[in-house]
């Protein structure tokens, strides 16, 4: 039997994550933590949480839920919904923080899953052309956003060594696609126009909502210690992607994309973060073979895959 606290409990991939470990019938309890109301379906094992990952009595409002496992989900690189641009370090990296003090505090924990991003690798001229799990230190951490993820598993490494007996998980996911998600990515996609980078098409590599949240399930009883690439396993480029989802590419010289982006966003389109821009620029694919064989995770959807169901499905505008 397990007692899992879910963090992020109300954007999309919480409430799945929530819902997937209610329809297993050795789930004892899950405790789903946010300021906000997850979309829920009421269950007797099925505690909603509202606090903040910072509360100064955290510790005590978890003690009595008698935890053993923990999926750190709420994590933000974008604003979104009740979540301005202000609380992304916050969240982050305070947030972590918070939440792992109070963890540690807890004596029947002994799995701990980080949602992070193969975003710390960033997206560089130079970069291979897959990065393995110990590739993050090879490259300076040029946005805010590479930062505040490495930042945040230093923290997973601390309760790691801290608490030996505790399995820290912590899962470096590709960008994440599905039609009823509010990710960069997503909103990038929802536009009838993507601005891409005048004479780059780069290769990109993704994973289906869907097979994140599996992988995140299927990471509880693993014991897989330390980072874990999380992608589908093969890699297709821009163009392709964008000519599939039937989106227009607006190729802007490199010198120009800066400016372009800022114009287009006073004009309504989804404004494009640091890190969106560079993967559009440069790309990114990482080596999955950890996930593959230690945690023993395959992902149901290749890249072309999850992107061909989001066609299927359709992306909203806006």
């Amino acid at each position: 039997m397990s007692r899992v606290l879910v963090t992020g409990a109300a954007n999309r991939l919480g409430t799945v994550l929530a819902t997937r470990l209610l329809a297993d019938p050795r789930t004892e309890l899950v405790v789903a933590l946010d300021t906000r109301t997850p979309g829920l379906v009421p269950d007797r094992r099925l505690v909603h949480l509202e606090a903040d990952l910072r509360a100064p009595d955290l510790t005590r409002l978890l003690a009595v839920h008698r935890i053993d496992a923990l999926i750190h989900n709420d994590v933000l690189q974008f604003p979104e919904p009740g979540r301005s641009a202000r609380m992304l370090h916050d969240t982050n990296v305070v947030g972590t923080l918070g939440l792992l003090a109070a963890a540690e505090a807890l004596p029947e924990l002994r799995t701990v899953v980080v949602r992070s991003s193969a975003a710390i690798y960033g997206s560089e001229p130079n970069s291979p052309a897959f990065f393995t799990e110990d590739m993050a230190a090879r490259f300076a951490l040029s946005t805010r956003w590479q930062r505040d993820v490495s930042e945040s598993e230093k923290l997973v490494g601390a309760l790691a060594r801290r608490r030996p007996e505790v399995a820290c998980t912590i899962l470096r996911f590709q960008p994440i696609l599905g039609r009823s998600l509010d990710t960069p990515i997503m909103r990038l996609l929802g536009s009838p126009i993507v601005p891409t980078w005048m004479g780059f098409d780069p290769m990109v590599q993704v994973i289906h909502g869907n097979d994140a949240v599996e992988a995140m399930i299927v990471a509880l009883p693993a014991g897989v210690r330390g980072p874990v690439n999380v992608a589908a396993p093969d890699t297709v480029s821009l163009s392709r992607v964008l000519r599939r989802l039937g989106k227009t590419a607006i190729p802007i010289p490199p010198g120009a994309f800066g400016p372009v982006l800022r114009l287009a966003a006073r004009l309504g389109m989804p404004p494009m973060d640091e890190d969106t821009a560079r993967y559009l620029h440069y790309g990114r694919g990482v080596d999955t073979t950890r996930m593959r064989t230690e945690l023993g995770f395959t992902p149901a959807l290749s890249s072309i895959g999850a992107i061909e169901l989001v066609a299927m499905t359709g992306v909203a505008a806006g």
